[in-house]
């Protein structure tokens, strides 16, 4: 080997080995950069346990969420339950009430009439000595002015007796009826239709649709 060629393997060694220091060291370079980006590179899994630690949150929310909500369908069921008695409650109250005020309106109706009719009662024997007494005048002394007093008392009353519901019960001439007419004598008359009312001895009344006093009367067979 010549002088020459030996230099020239000297150099292509010097430049060899240089290389190999040059990938060496970018070797170093990129190990150093994947050191220092390794803490970046476990930023995922950070996330990734971050996120498995908010699941159990996030679904204990949720069942808070559908836990409150239930109760508060149970507690509008049980208001509902409560309005639906209460109005049962106040239906029915209102029922008895105005059941109470009719049959009190009843009693009182019931009363006043009572009473109506306990007073007629003691008034019709002094009308009917006012009629007694009328029927007694003498025609030449119906224009007595004491006549005409009491004829004009009499009417007084009757009015009276009528505006508070009180009316005699028609007996003379019409058919015998028992609902209304007590029969206290019979006579055959064949000019007179069988079961005709042909005399009243004593008027009868009515108040409203009750009869107070039966008319007495003769009836024809």
């Amino acid at each position: 080997m010549s002088k020459d060629e030996k230099i020239k393997e000297n150099i292509d060694t010097e430049e060899t080995a240089e290389a190999v220091k040059d990938t060496e060291a970018d070797d170093a370079e990129v190990n150093e950069a994947e050191t220092a980006e390794a803490p970046e590179a476990e930023a995922p899994e950070e996330a990734a346990e971050e996120a498995s630690e908010a699941r159990p949150k996030k679904k204990e929310r949720k069942l808070k969420w559908a836990k409150a909500a239930e109760e508060a369908e149970k507690h509008a069921e049980e208001l509902e339950e409560k309005i639906t008695a209460a109005a049962d409650k106040y239906a029915r109250l209102f029922a008895e009430f105005d059941n109470f005020r009719k049959r009190s309106e009843k009693e009182k109706i019931q009363r006043y009439d009572f009473g109506v009719r306990d007073i007629v009662e003691k008034i019709l024997p002094v009308v009917d000595n006012f009629e007694r007494g009328l029927a007694g005048v003498a025609e030449d002394k119906a224009d007595d002015p004491f006549v005409s007093g009491m004829n004009m008392t009499y009417k007084l009353l009757m009015k009276t007796l009528e505006d508070a519901g009180i009316r005699p019960i028609e007996a003379a001439g019409k058919e015998f009826n028992p609902d209304y007419h007590n029969a206290v004598m019979h006579v055959d008359d064949p000019e007179v239709g069988d079961n005709m009312v042909v005399e009243e001895f004593q008027k009868g009344y009515m108040y409203k649709d009750q009869v107070i006093r039966y008319s007495m009367v003769k009836v024809a067979n």
